[in-house]
């Protein structure tokens, strides 16, 4: 029984190391064909939007492809992190992680 206790004790360890490492991992989206650029952590904090001058005379597009590639970029930071969480788990499923 002590040594399940201790495998789970490593266990947790390496998982938060993984997410603390992983939310730091940048990651980046395109939409509109290169036309907006967001780049965020895994953790999901945006660094950076960029938009090409060329689309700014159409206001609801940049709203709609800024929207997208928000969501994109996020969405590919969560994947990671499970993706991450998952080498740790052995692919097992922990309620609550994720």
């Amino acid at each position: 029984m002590n040594e399940l206790i201790r495998q789970a004790q490593v266990m947790q360890k390496k998982m938060l190391k993984v997410q603390e490492e992983s939310s730091k991992k940048e990651i980046e989206s395109s939409v509109g064909g290169g036309m907006v650029t967001v780049r965020a952590t895994c953790g999901g904090d945006l660094l950076s939007i960029k938009i090409d001058p060329a689309v700014l005379e159409d206001v609801e597009m940049v709203q709609d492809l800024v929207l997208s590639a928000v969501n994109e970029v996020l969405k590919k930071g969560k994947d990671v992190l499970q993706a991450e969480m998952t080498q740790v788990t052995g692919g097992m499923k922990i309620p609550g992680l994720f």
